[in-house]
Order: structure tokens, then sequence, then C-alpha cells
């Protein structure tokens, strides 16, 4: 199991063009894996995909691992989709998938290092560049601070992440299994709301409630202020201002999960609950109707987040995790 944190870096020229760069090899790719399947009904292999358009200029932009990772991603969407497709032949998915679309054209997109690309020394991590960049900037590498607390041997990767007009370093490592004395008959059961964004409720006398109206102000500022700003303004405005409050409520929001899945796992190791049955209807972001005003509210609040977090510290504790439907 795997966790990640980020830094924030200083935007860059560099920065900006191995990203958009990463888009266009993005764009690359699915175009290619489409015309194969559409012309053969077959789907690419990784190394086709890699084989075929190592020699384009946008590969070239990046350093060879990281242009592979790109490509990579692009040919588990194409594996996802295919999964996809043999489910819906199966009746066990009622709509039909689609096959992966474009990224936004000139955009920026993550570019993901391997541990065999990056170096460390003095505590100051280098991310190798490609030989265009090393051309045009005279740059061979990007300098980002090692998080002091994080051990460089446990590193696996680092992704370069721009979102909000900000750039991230995400640094994944491994997590430690951590051993703790629970009971798997002990259970408990996780509804989740609006209101009350986790109901938890135990069979060993035990129930707490996570309160959601903090989360619910927090989207109801954000959204007032977008509406604000984007009055009078054409469809797709965007500015430097929109960005700096969707990045602090995004801040906000993964803040409130971590916080919330801590509390869970806290009061199962208390109570030696060693089993988690969360109630998740699928696909219920698309089916709701509650009013638009509800909707609107009930869409924004990370409860898939929530559960997928809550999910990961689970693995990590040894407490085993159940999703069920939620009228169960």
């Amino acid at each position: 199991m795997f966790g990640c944190q980020q830094v924030l870096i200083q935007s860059s020229p560099e920065l900006e063009f191995i990203c958009s760069e990463a888009n266009k090899l993005n764009n690359q790719g699915i175009y290619y894996a489409r015309q194969w399947y559409l012309k053969t009904g077959k789907f690419v292999s990784k190394f086709d995909l890699n084989y075929q358009i190592k020699h384009s200029k946008h590969f070239q932009a990046l350093a060879a691992q990281a242009a592979q990772q790109v490509l990579g991603s692009v040919f588990e969407s194409f594996k996802s989709y295919k999964g996809l497709v043999k489910a819906y032949q199966k009746g066990e998915i009622t709509d039909k998938p689609r096959l992966p679309n474009y990224r936004t054209k000139g955009g920026l997109a993550v570019v993901t290092y391997p541990k065999q690309a990056i170096r460390l020394n003095d505590g100051i991590v280098k991310i190798p560049l490609g030989l265009m960049v090393k051309a045009w900037f005279g740059l061979d590498a990007i300098s980002i601070p090692m998080p002091p607390n994080l051990d460089f041997a446990e590193i696996r990767e680092v992704r370069i992440v721009p979102r909000n007009r900000c750039f991230y370093a995400e640094f994944v490592y491994r997590l430690p299994s951590i051993s703790v004395d629970v009971e798997s008959a002990n259970v408990l059961g996780i509804d989740p709301g609006l209101n009350n964004w986790l109901t938890c409720i135990s069979n060993v006398g035990t129930g707490f409630v996570v309160d959601g109206l903090q989360v619910k102000a927090v989207n109801n500022w954000y959204n007032k202020q977008i509406a604000i700003i984007k009055e009078g303004k054409p469809q797709g405005f965007w500015s430097n201002k929109l960005a700096a409050i969707t990045e602090k409520r995004n801040r906000q929001m993964r803040d409130a999960v971590n916080k919330a899945a801590r509390s869970v796992i806290d009061h199962c190791i208390e109570n030696r609950i060693g089993t988690i049955v969360f109630g998740w209807n699928k696909g219920q972001r698309q089916s709701i109707n509650l009013g638009t005003k509800t909707n609107q509210k009930f869409v924004q609040i990370p409860t898939a987040r929530l559960k997928d977090r809550i999910a990961q510290l689970c693995e990590q504790h040894g407490i085993r995790f159940v999703e069920t439907e939620e009228s169960y």
C-alpha cells in the first residue's frame, strides 16, 4: 500500500513545458490507440504503443521513463475500457462504455518519474528533463526539496502535478503495515449522508456521527464566490483568483476527508472493531434527484473520496472493509 505527500513548487517555464508536452503525448497516444482499435477491432499493446510513438517530438521532449509512464496511462485507460465492454456484454453494467476521449487541447498533464529516474543530492531531489528541454532551456534537471519527514529509500515515484495554475510535487511512498488488536466479529456500519456526513453504529454498543455541516458551509461559500466572480463573464471564463479560490476549497476538502477517516479508524482501534461495512450506492451521483440546490450540495461533498480513504486506512491497519448497497 502506498501513501502520497504533496509539496508546492514554484512555477517555471520548464514545468509548464514538460506538462504541456505530456498532455500532447497523451493525446497522441489516445489517437493511435483509438485508430488501432477502430481499424482492427483489437487493443494496442503497451510495447506497440511505445514503439510507434517513441520518435515523436513530444515523446523526446520528456525523459524516456516519464514519456513511457504517460503512454502507460493511455494503455491502462484502454485496458479499463476493454474490461467495461466485457462487463456491459455480460449485463453487469447498464451504461454502454465509450472509448477513452482526448484531453483538453492546450492543457497540462501529470508527469510521473519512477524511482529509477530520480536522484537525491544533499536533500535535493533531481528530476531529469528530456534532451529537447536541455537544449532549449539549458537545464538537464529540476530541483525539488526532499520532504524531511520522508525516507528517500521508500520513495516509489515522483509526480509533477499541475492544478489550478500551481505545480505540486507528489512523493509516492510505501506505507508500513500497522498491527492492531481488533476482532473481526465486531462490526461498524457506516451510513453516509449530507448534514450527518457519516452515521456510524457498531454491534458492540458504540456509535458516533461525523458532522457534515462544516463541509457544506465550505462548499456553499465557494459556490457563492464563484458565482459572483463569473457573473456577466463568458462561458469557460477562468482567472488566477478563481484558481486560488478553487485550490483553497480543494485543500479544505482533503483535510476534512483525512480527519473524518482518521476518526473512524481511531474509533475502531479503541473498541477493537475489526470490520467496517460502508453503505454505498454505485452511480448515486449521476442518478440522484433531490432538487437542484440539494443536488449541488450532495455531489460536491467528497463522500466517495472519504470512502476510499477509509478503505486505504483499513488495509494499512488490517481492518476488513466491506462495501454494500446502502439499503442493507
